[in-house]
């Protein structure tokens, strides 16, 4: 009964928000509706705090246009109920109150037990190994037996070590060096981190869209307050919610290479993918190569100095862990065709490997192809490109970590917030709804997320329904490859508008 009452609820958070967001995109006939970019504040100025220092066109673009009178429409809607504005815009509530509701709800779930899967034991283990001298990276909960804290670490964890960069470890290390013996003040420290990173992270998007009341509003919906995010990244308490503030970080702090550099290396020295999205400054500095060797510099020094701290065994666990297939995978269906068609002699790892880079290759060049062909319908150099300077890091970011969520072969729901993190930060797409209903598809495979303890009548859900779902990814996976070559398609395709007209005779 809680099982399906929280089934219930996750569906009926992610249809809802699916609805909102679908809401606020332009119409289906309006170009920007198939414009990933425009990542760039109003008439080039620096929005909310954002510090670019690159230099922006004095053009303002079709999309940007589009995205004011979205705006205007939407504060009016707030402002005044009987002007003709829809009533579902007049019905939304402002981004400030969801921002504000988020960060309340993180807050407060920060003080309540954790849920969904166990990763935060296993989070207390690796920092208690710290503090009694052991290495998380040679070791796992089994070799500290009787302790309070390993012996919470539930199968099949027990023998797994860290596969977590060594600023996580280090974070993790302070929480078991508060809490001591005592597990629940081990996980309450971890909780607080976890909490105050998904705020920070949705303050920071909130202050980079305030100018835009529209996009503000659609920021909010995709991370602040959205009810998948919250319950995964804050109720499940995971590590990738440090990872991906510092990668929201990094991209809004690009202007400046030390600091950026920087905050892409914490990042990559929590969790390694987060280093997926640094390729966006780097095509935005190609043309710049003092300032992008300055950046690298600084990433590659911070996550050579953490590894160097912690020892060359942190390596070990990121190969083998790469390796992987989640069950609720799409690769798991190519992992079982591979073995009824071939033999079940191989489990066909290294040709999964090659096959979702070929995806993710796929998936990222389908995106980026969109909106570079945006930007040429316009004819401006605007919606997410400064000048010639072509797309923007956050365009470039969004589109390779969107690809890695839906081509990676080991994916669990709480991977999904890197993608959404970046997505904040670029215009709005039909590609935000495909990654919510990614996440949601994700939610329901996974849930429960835990292995150990569960009931045999809800076996079912791992073994049978969770494989079914990976139908799902695979369809949505496909679906978005089709969908932005048909869109890149119509968009080499001039407006009606922009036809010249016949004249008179």
């Amino acid at each position: 009964m809680v099982i399906a009452l929280a089934a219930a609820a996750l569906a009926l958070g992610g249809l809802g928000l699916l609805t909102a967001l679908a809401l606020l995109r332009p119409p289906a006939h309006d170009a920007a509706s198939w414009n990933l970019s425009d990542s760039s504040p109003p008439d080039g100025q620096t929005r909310g705090g954002s510090i670019s220092d690159a230099p922006v066109s004095p053009a303002a673009s079709t999309s940007t246009i589009r995205a004011r009178h979205a705006s205007a429409q939407l504060t009016r809607g707030h402002e005044d109920a009987g002007k003709g504005v829809p009533h579902w815009l007049r019905s939304l509530p402002s981004a400030r109150t969801l921002v504000l509701l988020g960060c309340l709800t993180a807050a407060i779930l920060a003080f309540l037990p954790p849920s969904g899967s166990g990763d935060h034991l296993n989070y207390a283990a690796y920092g208690r190994m710290v503090t009694l001298g052991l290495d998380p990276y040679s070791h796992g909960a089994v070799d500290l037996p009787g302790d309070p804290i390993a012996d919470a670490v539930e199968q099949p964890w027990r023998e797994e070590p860290s596969v977590y960069g060594p600023v996580a470890t280090a974070l993790q290390a302070v929480a078991s060096w508060v809490g001591g013996d005592s597990l629940r003040l081990t996980i309450f420290v971890l909780a607080l981190f976890n909490a105050a990173a998904f705020i920070v992270t949705g303050l920071l998007i909130d202050r980079f869209t305030r100018d835009d009341p529209a996009r503000r509003l659609r920021a909010a919906l995709l991370w602040t307050a959205n009810p998948l995010l919250l319950y995964h990244l804050v109720a499940g308490l995971h590590v990738d919610t440090f990872a991906i503030a510092c990668m929201v970080a990094a991209l809004l702090a690009r202007g400046r290479p030390v600091g950026s550099g920087v905050l892409f290396g914490l990042g990559v020295a929590i969790k390694v993918n987060a280093g997926l999205a640094a390729l966006g400054p780097a095509w935005e500095l190609r043309r710049r190569p003092a300032r992008l060797a300055l950046m690298a510099a600084c990433a590659v020094a911070v996550v050579v100095v953490g590894y160097a701290i912690v020892g060359p065994d942190a390596i070990a666990p990121i190969t083998r862990t790469s390796k992987s297939i989640s069950h609720a995978s799409l690769w798991k269906l190519v992992q079982g065709w591979l073995q009824s068609l071939v033999g079940t002699g191989s489990a066909y790892r290294g040709e999964i490997q090659v096959g979702s880079l070929l995806v993710l290759a796929l998936v990222a060049w389908s995106l980026l192809r969109l909106s570079s062909r945006s930007r040429a319908a316009s004819g401006l150099g605007a919606g997410g490109v400064r000048g010639d300077r072509g797309l923007e890091a956050p365009v470039v970011a969004a589109a390779l970590v969107v690809a890695y969520v839906f081509a990676t072969p080991y994916i669990l729901p709480w991977y999904d917030g890197l993608a959404l993190g970046a997505l904040a930060l670029v215009a709005g797409s039909a590609v935000d709804g495909f990654v919510v209903a990614h996440l949601l598809v994700l939610s329901l495979a996974y849930l429960p997320a835990r292995v150990d303890g569960q009931p045999e009548d809800l076996e079912w859900l791992r073994t049978v329904l969770r494989p079914q779902l990976a139908w799902a990814l695979l369809a949505l996976t496909v679906a978005l490859i089709l969908w932005a070559w048909r869109a890149a398609g119509r968009e080499r395709r001039p407006p009606v508008s922009a036809a010249r007209r016949p004249s008179a005779p």
